[in-house]
This record gives structure tokens, sequence and C-alpha cells, in this order.
């Protein structure tokens, strides 16, 4: 099929249409970030691009803090929201009908009906034109015990988890394959919903490096157990 050239511009896709929760102890805001990743496992480092003219953008600057909270296809509308409406003229919290539950390590709250969260302390703002992206240490996760199994594994395939693409929401579908499903021996394929276990050391496959499993998964299950 032939390609056609268009003009640079935005066009990743899919994105994770993440709340960020925010406050400085005056104002606590949420707001929609579609612009957002993990920069690295080891530490855990991730990242929020924010438009300068934003409510928000204020909020963590002075704070230095933030949580992303991912969302599910039942949280569509209330995502959709947070993104239009700001936090200057509107009680988002209030509107949307969300719970602020008491982070683990950021004086920011989490929203509780999310079902995972990652508490961000901020290391770096820099200006990137229409945003100003703000790196940042991902300092504590906090999870939805619904979603995770009996031997304390995160199992968001469980979270019906929203994505967007190119000013559409989405909700993620049908599982093909699980990591590392593409190494199988032909004829020993192993069972998609039974993750193979890892030695611990990164693997290298055809397409590149694979990072092995972030340590913070392990830490969630330890800190589990210590509970019990």
């Amino acid at each position: 099929m032939a390609r056609r050239k268009l003009k640079p511009g935005a066009l990743t896709a899919p994105l994770p249409p993440v709340l960020v929760s925010c406050s400085d102890g005056e104002r606590s805001n949420i707001i929609t970030i579609g612009w957002t990743g993990i920069l690295a496992t080891v530490p855990p480092r991730t990242y929020i691009s924010v438009r300068p003219e934003r409510f928000s953008h204020g909020i963590i600057k002075k704070s230095g803090e933030f949580v992303i909270n991912l969302t599910t296809a039942s949280m569509a509308r209330m995502v959709d929201y947070a993104g239009i409406y700001t936090g200057a003229k509107v009680d988002k919290w209030e509107k949307c009908g969300f719970t602020q539950e008491r982070s683990n390590e950021v004086f920011t709250p989490t929203i509780a009906e999310s079902p995972l969260a990652l508490e961000c302390r901020v290391t770096e703002v820099i200006p990137m034109g229409s945003h100003d992206v703000f790196m940042a240490d991902i300092v504590s996760v906090s999870c939805d015990e619904g979603i995770m199994d009996e031997k304390g594994r995160i199992c968001l395939e469980r979270a019906g988890l929203l994505a967007y693409a190119h000013g559409e929401y989405f909700a993620l579908g049908e599982r093909l394959g699980r990591f590392g499903f593409s190494t199988d021996k032909p004829g020993k394929q192993s069972d998609p919903k039974t993750p193979k276990r890892d030695s611990g050391n990164a693997k290298e496959s055809a397409g590149g490096d694979v990072e092995k499993r972030p340590y913070y998964l392990d830490l969630i299950k330890k800190k589990r157990r210590r509970k019990r």
C-alpha cells in the first residue's frame, strides 16, 4: 500500500490517558495527561508533559510532586472531563466523583478509583516548546488488590485499562501474548496465562534490548508479605 507524506505531528498512538493528581497544600487538582511514559526502570523514572498555561503546571512546579493514576474504560467520561475543564474554575475531584486517598510517600493524594498509581517527585523541569517536561523519580507504587493474584503479581489485564489514539478513547481488548512469548520453541509454546520465569538477567532479542522485570513490582510483593 502506498504511503503518504504528512507534515510533522505528535501522532504516537495508543497513549495512556492518565489522570495526574497534584497539590501544593493550598490548591489540589486533577489533569488528564497523554504525554507520559517511562524513562528508566532502575531507578524507576517517569515524565509528564504539561503546557505552562495549565492550572496544574504551577501547582506541580511549586510542590515538586505529582501522582500518575492509571485509568480504566469505566472512567472514560471523567478522564475526558478532567482534560477539558480547568481546575482554576472547577473542583474536578467533586465533579468527577473521585475519592482522595492518602499516598504513601508524597503529600499529593492518590485517586482511590485508579487501579494503579505512581507517586512521583520532580527531579528536573525541561522547557520543550508547547510543553514543559517534568522528569520525576517514582518513589512509591500503590495497586488495587483486586487486580493482583494470590502470588502478589499485578494483573493489569484485569483492570480494563483505557487507551487514547488520535482524539478517541478505546478500551484495551484482546491479549495477544505475554512477555517473552516470541522466544517459545515451536511445538512447546507456554500457556500465555502463565508468565515465563526470568532468571533476573536482562535478555536480548532480535528486536533489541529487553528490560528485566521492574524491581518495584517485587517490592510490592515483599511489602504485602510483611503485612501478612
